[in-house]
């Protein structure tokens, strides 16, 4: 039977100028297609192949490099065509509105890989990998999204289905023939253990910190302390640039100044905040209220004081915090601990010891992630609720509910796990997913 589907097309590669330009074709009439634009016509399967693109009227718009990938043998499961050419911008426009003249469409985002996950080429899990491996900025986001690609995400969720499927496969013969005498008698203990199991295994999922969706967000690292201790320096210190503004007068920041970094192979926030003290200025006030709260929020803390007074720690203060003593570039001795870390914001002086520590504490935050488990809200949700449908199913079978009832509760839980990788159709959660990816992914 003949594809409904209509052909897409896209620019893959970032915005022109630049030294090559791929643009990708995919759906039912790309031979047909590229029989009217390409001056040899259809390429070898699977060859790069030297060819002219022109428009339909026979205007030639570029040599390049052209690769057919008939399917279901592609990343969509359909024919597809990719064609390299010279990045330039008229180049760019011309090819795609000769791709449009010829009866393809504009893609929308993540249409390529929806496609593929609808021909069952990979899953959502996989799906969401390839987005994160895209729009990775640390070390270790480009680990984890090359783990959950390599499917270790979709293993675990599609393990915790099985045992779901063999539970249902148990009460279910316990309905249809409980009176032949090669089905289960007593499925009660055999499932209540399944169960007991699943909702351990979920219950320690979730219990990660949200540290694998930290990973990839970025991690929050708050400066604190009081007003002129030097915070909003520090940050442009760190940052290597002129992020916030820094004057003599007390509150100057009102606002919390977030800077996005990488810092040890990590994505961070850091983040200048107003200086803790007591005001009557309404202003300031919310400044400080809004401070609090980034240092509440924070998984990384900077106590900076300045170094000519003694450390009070205040009520704001907590173990665990990096305690960094300002202005070592006037003070010739210092009266700190050992743990505290002498620093000059203005001349940069002590920076790489107090980066050192950043980087330790980054390390042991990430280092207690192993393999994925988490990595988006949406996994995180459907974990909660797949749980609490576990918790209900467990509940009645100890309170001798039918299997019937039981079964229902177990369905339930299997349909939210099974969300998690796509194999039960929600278009919400499809549509959700693929519209963070970029256009031609």
């Amino acid at each position: 039977m003949a594809s409904t589907r209509d052909t897409i097309c896209a620019l893959a590669t970032g915005a022109p100028p630049s030294a090559i330009s791929v643009l990708r074709l995919s759906g039912p009439t790309v031979i047909d297609i590229a029989g009217s634009l390409l001056l040899k016509g259809i390429p070898p399967p699977r060859v790069a192949t030297l060819d002219t693109l022109q428009d339909q009227a026979g205007a030639v718009i570029d040599t390049g490099l052209m690769v057919f990938m008939p399917g279901p043998a592609s990343y969509t499961g359909e024919d597809a065509l990719e064609l390299s050419l010279h990045g330039g911008r008229m180049v760019t426009e011309l090819a795609l509105k000769a791709l449009i003249d010829a009866g393809a469409r504009l893609a929308e985002p993540g249409e390529f890989t929806r496609r593929a996950f609808e021909a069952g080429k990979l899953d959502l899990t996989r799906a969401e990998a390839i987005a994160d491996l895209i729009d990775a900025e640390s070390e270790a986001q480009h680990s984890q999204a090359l783990k959950q690609l390599d499917g270790a995400l979709a293993n675990l969720y599609e393990g915790w289905r099985t045992s779901l499927t063999e539970c249902l496969a148990l009460l279910e013969a316990s309905i249809d023939f409980p009176d032949e005498e090669d089905a289960p008698q007593r499925v009660d203990e055999p499932v209540r253990q399944r169960l007991s199991d699943l909702i351990g295994e979920l219950e320690q999922a979730l219990k990660d910190g949200n540290i694998t969706e930290r990973i990839r967000d970025g991690f929050k690292i708050a400066i604190l302390g009081k007003p002129n201790a030097g915070k909003s320096t520090l940050l442009n210190q760190l940052s290597g640039r002129d992020a916030a503004i820094v004057t003599e007068i007390p509150g100057t920041t009102r606002d919390a100044i977030e800077v996005r970094m990488v810092i040890g192979g990590y994505l961070v926030w850091l983040v200048d905040t107003a200086g803790l003290r007591d005001t009557d200025d309404i202003v300031e006030k919310e400044g400080v209220r809004r401070a609090i709260r980034a240092g509440d929020e924070a998984d990384i803390r900077i106590f900076l004081y300045d170094g000519e007074a003694a450390f009070e720690p205040g009520e704001h203060y907590r173990d665990g915090d990096i305690i960094a003593a300002n202005k070592a570039d006037l003070l010739e001795d210092m009266n700190v601990s050992r743990e505290t870390i002498q620093i000059s914001a203005k001349t940069g002086q002590g920076l790489e010891t107090l980066m050192d520590r950043i980087k330790t504490r980054l390390a042991d935050l990430g280092g207690s992630s192993g393999s994925p488990v988490i990595t988006r809200a949406r996994h995180r949700q459907g974990i909660i609720s797949g749980l609490d449908a576990l918790n209900v199913a467990k509940s009645a079978l100890e309170q001798g509910a039918g299997a019937e009832l039981v079964a229902e509760d177990v369905r339930l839980a299997s349909r939210h796990l099974g969300m998690l990788t796509g194999h039960v159709d929600a278009e919400s959660v499809l549509g959700a997913v693929f519209s963070s990816f970029c256009i031609g992914k």
